[in-house]
């Protein structure tokens, strides 16, 4: 995977337009300040994906009341392949 782009927090103030189309193809821009990063800057579906995985963080399951599908589904998992 590649590494986030890193940039100074002044330079993405002002241009903010140039960042913001780069973080479409390199998915995460992070903001320094003083070489230390302050933020970051998603793209549209890297803020999808962000909002899956806070959504699955805090999901609940409890083995015998999950249903048939659901077992299935875990039974068929390949470790590494992302979910369809």
């Amino acid at each position: 995977m590649p590494r986030n782009t890193a940039i100074p927090a002044s330079d993405f103030a002002r241009n903010f337009a140039k960042y913001q189309d780069e973080a479409i193809s390199k998915k995460v821009i992070n903001v320094t300040n003083h070489g230390r990063v302050v933020g970051a800057y998603l793209s549209a579906a890297e803020f999808e994906h962000y909002e899956l995985l806070k959504r699955r963080e805090r999901e609940v399951l409890i083995v015998g009341e999950l249903d048939d599908d659901t077992i299935a589904s875990i039974e068929a998992a390949e470790y590494g392949v992302e979910p369809r």
